[in-house]
């Protein structure tokens, strides 16, 4: 399944392929998953997605934390494949709120735990508001990485500058 839609898309892959591509008859298929997005939900979720495990070191440095973040998790939106899986999960989120959750808890967990430990520190440290919502920002760097995978690009250097300039102008103590 991952292979069909780094090959062709989410939309391209059908039921009736994936069965040819197992040697099964369709009712097969459908006897074990209700649909493709059920399919794809079940490999992701036994599987990995490139960025979805960046985790980084918490430094000194916020702004060079929150760029070395974006700037991790952009490059796997700069391979086809990983673009292919970025927007099928997305997809797959959309159209099955049961599934998505279970996707979301494995892919977006991660970053969103990352960037509240980040956000955390930077309150002690005096750096942040202290009324900043953590998982808000959290949202954000989620909402960035997505909506640069369903136009298929990495993040530039320069929108990674200019997103953690303007998250940081919005937080600072």
């Amino acid at each position: 399944m991952r292979r069909a839609i780094a090959g062709e898309g989410y939309a391209a892959v059908t039921i009736e392929g994936l069965a040819a591509e197992a040697d099964v008859a369709k009712q097969t298929i459908y006897r074990w998953w209700p649909s493709k997005a059920a399919i794809l939900g079940e490999a992701l979720l036994e599987g990995s997605l490139p960025g979805g495990d960046v985790a980084l070191a918490i430094t000194d440095d916020l702004e060079a934390d929150l760029r070395a973040w974006f700037s991790a998790a952009s490059v796997g939106l700069g391979k086809p494949e990983s673009v292919a899986l970025a927007r099928a999960l997305i997809a797959v989120t959309a159209t099955d709120p049961e599934l998505g959750a279970a996707l979301n808890e494995r892919f977006a967990s991660p970053i969103v735990r990352w960037v509240v430990a980040r956000i955390a520190a930077a309150k002690e440290a005096g750096d942040v508001r202290a009324d900043a919502d953590a998982e808000a920002i959290a949202d954000q760097f989620v909402a960035t990485a997505s909506y640069a995978a369903l136009q298929g690009r990495a993040l530039s250097e320069e929108r990674v500058r200019v997103t953690v300039e303007l998250l940081l102008h919005g937080i600072a103590a």
